[in-house]
């Protein structure tokens, strides 16, 4: 923990810094000050009932109070800065450290208050990197819900019916990519995590990575799925991909598929504490450079591997370290991260496959448990 004075202004509901320090969902901003290695955090009467309960690490200070004391002869409230400053003044302190997302209005007020405001170097939190025992739990339970909802797509994929125009049919109606998502959230909402932007693209929908996928989905072609729900408990995610074909893959997308499934068991074996995030995706480049699969632009559009190999995994979907080529990250025991190449040629489709694995001293665990199939 960093030894400075800390000010975060913002809700708990999509700040992840502000939820790892308080540790409760708040869906409107408030204040929360750590002054001295202390966490102090200021709440609306609504809240601090709960906030007692549910935050007992930090002290809990009523914000009627505060407004009251500050309100102007005018009758006008003061702001949550406004708050701020008058509570560092009270114990006489006339700088503090803010986050670098910190509002621009909120730094001005604090200035015209009297107190310096200075960026946090390395974050504010940068234990949040190293995750603890109790935190790996969070997230094995939030990528249970992943699988949950793998496990609910899969299923209603393998209950299709293939129609003319290899079209596929569930329950005798088109099966799109929209329906086949709705499937998927709702698996994952029954298990109590919230899923957005859930992925399900078929064919060349699969070339672009973030493509949500549109339309009918066809038989004998690639369809990737990448879920990522967020646990509506602990506010950890989970995220998984597996790339599936209902009916037979051609020769192609299986050359595809088996090439990716070799590639990400080399980029698991490379990642343990000490390797640099760069070197684990360029091995896993040049193996399939090695391959025949190079990388690069054709007709206007990307091909190959054109994405980083894995991400940190916690509060946030995506969060430090990096694999990447752009990465100076190094892995450390602890880290939790994603291993999720991909390879990516329009009039073939894509494949991707995605697990979670947790660094270790000498090489890392895979968390993810379901298992990886071609044809369903």
């Amino acid at each position: 923990m960093h030894p400075e004075n800390l000010l975060i202004i913002a809700d708990s509901e999509h700040d992840a810094d502000m939820l790892y320090a308080v540790g409760m969902f708040v869906p409107d901003p408030f204040i929360y000050l750590r002054l001295a290695g202390k966490g102090h955090i200021v709440v609306s009467d609504l809240e601090i009932d709960r906030a007692k309960k549910q935050a007992p690490h930090c002290r809990v200070l009523s914000l009627s109070r505060y407004v009251k004391l500050l309100r102007g002869k005018n009758g006008k409230n003061p702001t949550l800065s406004q708050v701020a400053a008058h509570i560092l003044r009270e114990r006489r302190l006339k700088k503090v450290h803010v986050p670098p997302s910190f509002p621009v209005g909120y730094a001005r007020q604090l200035r015209d208050c009297g107190i310096a405001v200075q960026e946090t170097k390395g974050g504010c939190f940068p234990a949040r990197e190293i995750k603890t025992a109790d935190e790996v739990k969070k997230l094995s339970a939030a990528l249970m819900m992943a699988e949950v909802g793998m496990a609910e797509g899969i299923h209603a994929l393998k209950a299709c019916k293939i129609g003319k125009g290899h079209q596929l049919f569930y329950r005798s109606l088109p099966l799109t990519s929209e329906k086949l998502r709705s499937i998927i959230d709702v698996a994952i909402i029954q298990a109590g995590g919230l899923a957005s932007h859930t992925i399900v693209a078929g064919g060349n929908q699969g070339c672009d990575p973030h493509e949500r996928g549109y339309g009918p989905l066809l038989a004998h072609e690639p369809i990737i799925l990448d879920i990522f729900p967020r646990s509506q408990k602990t506010g950890y995610f989970g995220d998984i991909t597996r790339t599936v074909v209902k009916g037979r893959a051609s020769e192609a997308v299986r050359r595809l598929y088996h090439t990716v499934a070799e590639g990400q068991d080399l980029g698991i074996a490379q990642v343990r504490d000490g390797a640099r995030g760069r070197d684990v995706h360029q091995a896993v480049l040049d193996f399939f450079v090695k391959r025949g699969y190079k990388t690069g632009k054709r007709r206007g559009h990307m091909e190959g591997f054109f994405h980083g190999t894995g991400h940190g995994l916690g509060l946030q979907i995506h969060e430090a370290p990096r694999i990447s080529p752009a990465s100076s990250d190094t892995l450390r025991a602890g880290h939790v991260m994603t291993v999720e190449p991909g390879l990516y040629y329009p009039g073939t489709g894509g494949v991707r496959l995605e697990d979670v694995v947790l660094v270790t001293a000498k090489s890392c665990r895979n968390l993810t448990k379901f298992e990886k199939a071609l044809e369903v």
